[in-house]
């Protein structure tokens, strides 16, 4: 099997290349803005870019787009640039996948939903309330519209090993770990099921090596708020400098609205895979820490 994975620099699709390589895959790693020792240069905002990976030559059977402008609040103010990286290089992604009949598999996530009930499930309706929120589901729409054999995967509050260390989890832990001031100010009425990005690219191999086809919710045994989620850091590498105050969402004013009670059942994944072991939080945290002892 060959395997396209686009943005394979960033958190979903670098764990998506390691995991696939490893179970034998071929696998065409690509970057747009962030290069990697592993990874080609391919604009998934212009096919014809001439500095492109040769996508041709390598004619992929499975597309794993994980690309999208993820910055939220800014996305509110740069609609056109939201559009262009989440909706528009999800049209090129189509393409690609019918140019090479390749089964496309898209990451979505919990802001297509209002955050009104939580532990969404794949059937539930959708209500998207932020820019970046409409534009993932324009594209999961379009996808719908355009293919018959693709996969949508939605996740939220993802976290795990990754080059750049962006997530919020690897963020703060990196952070506590300098032993410096922190005054953090999160919301306790922010909710969501924090997932590795290792789980998700274990899963998504699953559902592709066994042909499933459709919506599938992607999510662990946690459900959070950001204090938790937070305080579930400090157990591990917080010190007496560190300070968490809990706030409203509503306080912090944010560009972006938020969908409150968010997050996944787990229900139609774990039906058909009882036998998938999903990691969760603590889990991360302690290997973490364990690691970091190791090397120190």
């Amino acid at each position: 099997m060959k395997a396209l994975i686009l943005g394979a620099s960033g958190l979903v699709g670098g764990n998506c290349l390691r995991h696939f390589t490893e179970q034998g895959w071929t696998c065409l790693g690509t970057h747009f803005s962030f290069e990697t020792d592993h990874t080609q240069f391919y604009n998934t905002l212009d096919p014809s870019d001439p500095q492109n990976a040769d996508l041709e030559a390598f004619a992929p059977d499975v597309i794993v787009h994980c690309g999208a402008l993820t910055w939220v609040d800014y996305c509110e103010d740069h609609v056109e640039e939201s559009h262009q990286k989440t909706v528009v290089s999800t049209w090129n992604a189509v393409k690609l996948a019918k140019q090479f009949n390749a089964r496309l598999v898209y990451l979505s996530t919990d802001y297509v939903f209002d955050g009104t009930k939580g532990f969404y499930k794949e059937a539930d309706e959708v209500n998207a309330l932020s820019v970046y929120g409409k534009h993932k589901l324009e594209a999961e729409q379009h996808i719908e519209s355009e293919l018959k054999d693709f996969l949508i995967c939605r996740i939220t509050n993802v976290y795990g090993d990754e080059i750049r260390g962006k997530n919020f989890i690897a963020r703060l832990s990196a952070n506590m770990q300098k032993g410096e001031d922190m005054e953090l100010n999160l919301p306790s009425d922010q909710y969501a099921t924090p997932v590795n990005a290792w789980d998700v690219a274990r899963a998504i191999y699953l559902l592709l090596d066994n042909g499933k086809n459709g919506h599938y919710h992607l999510a662990s045994t946690d459900y959070l708020n950001r204090v938790q989620l937070a305080q579930r850091v400090i157990q591990y590498f917080g010190h007496d400098k560190v300070s968490l105050k809990a706030v409203t969402t509503s306080q912090l004013n944010q560009a972006a609205a938020r969908p409150l009670l968010g997050g996944f059942s787990l229900e139609k994944f774990n039906a058909e895979f009882p036998d998938f072991a999903w990691s969760n939080v603590d889990d991360y945290l302690s290997k973490l820490k364990a690691d970091i002892q190791k090397t120190s």
